[in-house]
C-alpha cells in the first residue's frame, strides 16, 4: 500500500470503497496492528504515521506503541467488526461470556456488574430476550443477531473509533438496513469515529459522511460524500459509481465496466480515462475544498 492518508473525526463515518484485493481490510488490520508489530522486524514492511485520539483527548502515535502497549487500545479505544461474524467468535464458549472478557480485559468490575453490562449491551443492540441469550453459544445465533453480537463486543468499552469491515456481507437487504441503521444509532449516541470498509457506494450514499476510494493499495480519490457523487473526478470513482444500478437503469442493458473507462474511443482531448497501468503514485490534486484527486491509475486523451 502507498500514499494511503486520511483521517476519521468523531462522530463522523469515513467510507474507505474499492473492488476487491484493493487493500481495503489490509488498510485496517494494518490500523489495529494485526498485520505485523510495527517494532518487530529490524527492517518492517510497514511505515508510517498513525496517529489515535483517545476520549480523554490524549493523543499517541499507534506506530510507536510496543505490543504490550497497543493491548490497552486495541480492543478498547479502537475497535473492529471482522467480514464473518462466526469466525470470529470462539464456537464453544457462550456470547455472554465471550461479551464479558472483553470488559473484564479492559474494565475494573465486579462479576455481577460484568453480567449486568454485558445483558445491557445485547439489549442496546437488538437482541431478544438478552438475559437468557448470555448463555446461547454462536451456532444458536442468525447470520444478523451474530453481527449485532460481534457490534456489542466492540462497544463494549466506549470505543473512540469502530472499524466496520464489511459488516452486512452475507446478509439479506432487510437485516443490512437494520445492522447500518443500528451502528448509526450507536454512533450518535456514544460520538465515536467509524471506519466503512465496503465496496457498495449504495451503501456509502446512505452511511458515510466522507470518502476515501482506493485502487491497489493507494487512495485516488477523497471528499465528502456529496462531493463524490455529484462530481467524481477520477475515472475509478466514476466507475464505481456507474456500477450501481438504479431506476434509471435500462432492463438487458449492461452495465459500464472497466473496459468502458479505460477506452479512448470518442473521448475529446483532455478527458481522463482509466489506465491500471499506470501504477506509479501519483500527485494529489484539490479540486474543491476538501476534495482531493491522484493522479495514479488515469492519463489524458491526447487527441
Amino acid at each position: 500500500m502507498k500514499n494511503v492518508n486520511f483521517e476519521i473525526q468523531g462522530g463522523k463515518t469515513l467510507a474507505l470503497v474499492g473492488e476487491s484485493g484493493s487493500g481495503k481490510s489490509m488498510t485496517a488490520l494494518t490500523i489495529m496492528g494485526l498485520i505485523q508489530s510495527w517494532n518487530s522486524y529490524s527492517n518492517p514492511q510497514i511505515e508510517g504515521e498513525i496517529e489515535f485520539t483517545t476520549k480523554y483527548g490524549g493523543t499517541v502515535r499507534l506506530d510507536k506503541l510496543t505490543e504490550k502497549e497497543f493491548d490497552k487500545i486495541r480492543g478498547k479505544d479502537l475497535t473492529m467488526i471482522f467480514q464473518e461474524p462466526l469466525s470470529a467468535l470462539n464456537p464453544v464458549v457462550t456470547v455472554g461470556k465471550q461479551i464479558a472478557e472483553v470488559i473484564m480485559t479492559h474494565e475494573k468490575m465486579r462479576s455481577a456488574d460484568v453480567s449486568q453490562r454485558v445483558i445491557e449491551l445485547l439489549e442496546a443492540v437488538g437482541i431478544p430476550d438478552p438475559a437468557n441469550r448470555y448463555y446461547y453459544f454462536p451456532h444458536q445465533f442468525s447470520g444478523g443477531q451474530l453481527q449485532r453480537i460481534i457490534i456489542a463486543m466492540a462497544i463494549a468499552c466506549d470505543t473512540s473509533c469502530l472499524i466496520a469491515d464489511e459488516p452486512t456481507t452475507a446478509l439479506d437487504v432487510t437485516i443490512q438496513a437494520q445492522i447500518l441503521e443500528l451502528l448509526k444509532n450507536l454512533q450518535r449516541e456514544r460520538k465515536m469515529g467509524i471506519l466503512l470498509i465496503t465496496h457498495d457506494f449504495g451503501v456509502v450514499s446512505e452511511f458515510a459522511d466522507y470518502v476515501a476510494v482506493m485502487y491497489e493499495g493507494q487512495i485516488v480519490e477523497y471528499a465528502a460524500v456529496k462531493q463524490v457523487f455529484t462530481n467524481p473526478h477520477h475515472p475509478y470513482t466514476r466507475l464505481l459509481i456507474s456500477s450501481i444500478p438504479t431506476l434509471e437503469t435500462t432492463p438487458g442493458i449492461r452495465l459500464p465496466s472497466k473496459k468502458d473507462f479505460m477506452s479512448e474511443k470518442g473521448k475529446p482531448p483532455g478527458f481522463r480515462i482509466f489506465d491500471p497501468a499506470r501504477k506509479s503514485v501519483g500527485a494529489f490534486e484539490q479540486v474543491a475544498v476538501g476534495h482531493y484527486v491522484s493522479a495514479a491509475f488515469m492519463r489524458e486523451v491526447y487527441a
